[in-house]
């Protein structure tokens, strides 16, 4: 019996330089690029609940497979129908491979590092800081792990997580992956690359849903312009239907915005481009400008969680302080102005800073919610003006306007 066509499909609108505004077609609706995809770990948005999604226009949601197939089960959520329905969510959805999680579970616990920094965004727990001990090992095979919840032993393989990933039933899915560490030198690093590349081998066999899900090979290769740009070709030949970078992405920025040059040319520009677990803004701008499609990361709510709150240019944001402000800090006791002056959300709209300080001085769950809707609100508008700003051919002028011109620069020279 012949396969029906794939219902995914990826058009690009207009570039502006390196940037591109496209859109992606997926079966439970489009995304227009660039995007920013909200982190719904365990089948939610920290704090928010899907109506919330919708008066934010989130495009998708990305959920961990590592974590779904834990708890309630990947089977589970397969019953009602994929991790959509099971969360009443109507658009479209990502899954990873659980690659980081391997990473995280490992060698990055152990020595307390992420993919460019000494935090785990969405891993780092209490209960991890007091461990340290190694919780996985690696083979050719895939990699035995310990639950993190209760210690059981469990299994993941290129084919398990591809089987995991279409029990989920996300709209995307990622090719297993190993993720290397900014402490792994060249040596390991291309040897987990070429298990990486034969893990992404066996996913793409393995992967059999191809009517209703992508699969995205995941380019790794860490800090080393050499593995990167075989990771970019061997990946790229294998004609997924799109691509994402993944893994260590160096000691700091310019490392990462580096890794994206030698990277973005050696990949079919048919093809989608997502960046896994970047989403700061003046990384959003970078990685625009090197052609990244889509983005997720978990910083915008989990600093929220934390009384992180973005502003503006206009009202203060800059690359020195991270476009944020501490609400919780004394000082806005008695401020009776919004977050940001600028900024149309509901909660800038209804609530002073004051009153926000309040609740997180006082614990309340409503002050983690409202920070993370706002917070959402300001990076999914952002998004935004940067698609328009590349149809107008203004996004120069845009990245100038919030102090992102050099990497915009940088970018264009190449």
């Amino acid at each position: 019996m012949k396969e029906s066509p794939i219902a995914f499909k990826f058009e690009i609108h207009a570039n502006d330089g390196r940037a591109r505004r496209g859109t992606i077609s997926t079966p439970h609706g489009k995304i227009e690029t660039p995007a920013f995809i909200p982190v719904g770990t365990q089948a939610t948005v920290k704090t928010l609940d899907v109506n919330d999604l919708n008066n934010l226009n989130a495009q998708a949601v990305l959920a961990n497979t590592y974590h779904l197939y834990l708890r309630p089960g990947s089977k589970i959520v397969e019953k009602f129908g994929g991790v959509g329905k099971f969360m009443g969510w109507d658009g479209p959805t990502f899954t990873d491979s659980g690659g980081f999680q391997v990473f995280s579970l490992g060698f990055g616990l152990e020595h307390g590092v992420s993919k460019i920094s000494s935090i785990f965004p969405d891993e780092d727990t209490p209960e991890r800081r007091r461990s340290k001990k190694k919780l996985m090992k690696v083979d050719e095979e895939g990699v035995a792990f310990k639950s993190h919840l209760d210690g059981s032993d469990h299994r993941f393989t290129a084919e398990s997580s591809i089987n995991i990933q279409q029990q989920i039933g996300a709209d995307i899915i990622l090719a297993f992956d190993e993720c290397t560490s900014p402490l792994h030198d060249e040596a390991y690093t291309a040897k987990a690359l070429d298990r990486t590349h034969r893990w992404a081998k066996r996913s793409k066999e393995a992967w059999t849903n191809r009517s209703q899900q992508a699969l995205y090979g995941i380019v790794q290769g860490g800090a080393y312009k050499n593995l990167r740009e075989q990771s970019a070709d061997y990946i790229n030949s294998l004609d997924f239907p799109g691509h994402a970078i993944g893994g260590s992405l160096g000691k700091n920025k310019n490392d990462m915005y580096q890794i994206l040059d030698w990277v973005e040319p050696r990949l079919n520009p048919s093809k989608p481009r997502h960046l896994l677990g970047i989403g700061e803004i003046g990384d959003l701008f970078a990685g625009v400008a090197r052609g990244v499609d889509t983005f997720d990361c978990v910083a915008p709510t989990r600093m929220a969680r934390n009384g992180a709150v973005y502003i503006g240019p206009r009202s203060g944001g800059n690359p020195q302080n991270k476009y944020r402000i501490n609400i919780a800090a004394a000082k806005y006791l008695e401020d009776k102005g919004p977050i940001d002056p600028d900024c149309t959300c509901w909660v800038c709209q209804t609530h002073s800073r004051a009153y926000i300080r309040h609740l997180f001085n006082a614990n309340e769950i409503l002050g983690m919610k409202l920070a993370t809707y706002h917070n959402l609100h300001f990076i999914l508008n952002l998004m935004s003006d940067i698609r328009l700003s590349i149809e107008n051919g203004t996004f120069e002028k845009l990245a100038e306007e919030w102090n992102a011109l050099d990497q915009i620069q940088k970018a264009k020279e190449l």
